[in-house]
């Protein structure tokens, strides 16, 4: 398979390694931290989504339910954004920690004893803070 000029090939018999980008470098470990927290957190407001529709009621307000959406797909676009050291990661991952606050926030008002609603509040806590120090580096 034919690589445009400056990115990695994997090694005969192995498959890329995700934290390998152009030229071959490697992404910071605080940066494959942040990326893993967006999937993580992706992950958890979609499933939580579904969830939140059997629950019913207040649960699955149109508001709450779109700002579950919101945050999900933007937490995939941070990392889609950093795995590529994209020159605009920074004002991606500000976005992206301003939706998962807001979602957290969101889900407080409605968590009462529900423990996957306990569970994304904080993931999505973990992604702000994450995304909030990485939109506070300047990009390569």
């Amino acid at each position: 398979m034919m690589l445009p000029k400056g990115y990695a090939a994997p090694e005969s018999g192995s498959e890329a390694h995700p934290s390998l980008i152009q030229g071959g470098h490697h992404l910071d470990d605080e940066m494959q931290k942040c990326i893993q927290l967006c999937r993580d957190c992706n992950a958890i407001c979609t499933q939580t989504i579904s969830h939140c529709l059997k629950l019913g009621g207040r649960h699955a307000t149109l508001d709450h339910i779109r700002l579950f959406e919101d945050c999900a797909q933007m937490c995939v676009t941070a990392a889609d954004y950093m795995l590529r050291e994209s020159p605009f990661h920074d004002r991606i991952c500000r976005l992206c920690s301003d939706l998962c606050k807001q979602c957290g926030k969101d889900c407080e008002q409605v968590a009462g004893d529900d423990q996957m609603i306990k569970q994304c509040i904080e993931m999505c806590r973990k992604c702000a803070g994450s995304c909030e120090r990485m939109a506070s580096k300047v990009a390569a």
